[in-house]
């Protein structure tokens, strides 16, 4: 017999971003109806079916229309012009419980944030906290270079990762919205497999059928660039912390998403296919596919 799945409205903020997008298609697929929140609601481009509400995090006030009728919440810890941790974590869960809604997901930043801390500290909602590692999408990094000269430069070429699908973030997420059992409950979210770079770069050469270099960089010369392009020296560090030393949770393979989903995760292989015109650039005629 056919599970019947009771339509729900969810309210999706960070809907513009590489994860909320993908919980906003996940929920479509599924039947729900969907409220994408965005700071700039004029200048949002979303699937027929989505309504699409202005609101900001850091104005909690502001999300009081946006949360009328809504069963879900799906939450980032980092808002406005900024970007900067969100400090107005109870104030939102105080709208959305007197709103009546009972299931909240949050998407973890990496670290402790005032947001995650006041969703874990609510027992008005049934929260769920979506802790995945390195999103394949970093991956779009290298479109320009393999564009252009067909090669990337990397140091670490060897650090693996179990690296996942943005869209099975937004397939757990949007799980955790809509059904009963995922209250409580911190999810780590990996893909299937443990890859190197050099692994990555030849899926990515497979999808798009041309040859692809791989130079590794040492040490000195990846922070020379980093510092080139910008990057703050806590950045850099974080960088090389995470690359030359990565944690054991980002190289270890949770099958997550198939214990909530009921599916397998995707594979990088199949990312690779999905945005091979990224990599190709305008000289080959493609577009490039955006986060």
């Amino acid at each position: 017999m056919t599970k019947t799945r009771k339509t729900q409205k969810i309210l999706v903020s960070g809907a513009t971003g590489t994860v909320g997008r993908q919980v906003v298609a996940e929920l479509l697929a599924r039947g729900h109806q969907v409220r994408a929140l965005t700071r700039n609601a004029a200048g949002a481009v979303f699937p027929a079916g989505v309504e699409v509400v202005q609101g900001d995090l850091t104005e909690p006030e502001s999300l009081v229309p946006a949360l009328e009728g809504v069963t879900g919440l799906h939450l980032i810890t980092f808002g406005g012009a900024y970007f900067g941790p969100l400090e107005t974590g109870p104030r939102i869960l105080e709208s959305a419980r007197a709103a009546g809604v009972r299931r909240v997901t949050v998407l973890h930043g990496g670290g402790p944030s005032p947001l995650e801390d006041a969703v874990r500290a609510d027992d008005g909602v049934d929260w769920t906290v979506l802790m995945p590692v390195e999103f394949m999408a970093n991956a779009l990094e290298w479109a320009e270079p393999i564009a252009t000269a067909r090669e990337v430069r990397e140091p670490f070429v060897s650090r693996l990762s179990a690296m996942v699908h943005e869209g099975d973030i937004g397939a757990v997420a949007a799980v955790a919205l809509t059904e009963e059992g995922h209250g409580g409950e911190e999810y780590v979210i990996t893909g299937p497999e443990l890859l190197t770079v050099s692994d990555k770069v030849a899926a990515i050469a497979a999808a798009t059928g041309r040859e692809i270099g791989l130079v590794e960089l040492t040490r000195e010369q990846a922070v020379a660039r980093w510092r080139a392009a910008g990057h703050p020296e806590e950045v850099i560090d974080f960088l090389l912390e995470a690359y030359g030393n990565t944690p054991e949770v980002g190289r270890t393979v949770v099958d997550t998403v198939e214990k909530v989903t009921g599916r397998p995760a995707r594979t990088f292989a199949q990312w690779a296919a999905e945005h091979a015109d990224a990599f190709a650039g305008a000289t080959a005629g493609s577009g490039s596919s955006g986060r």
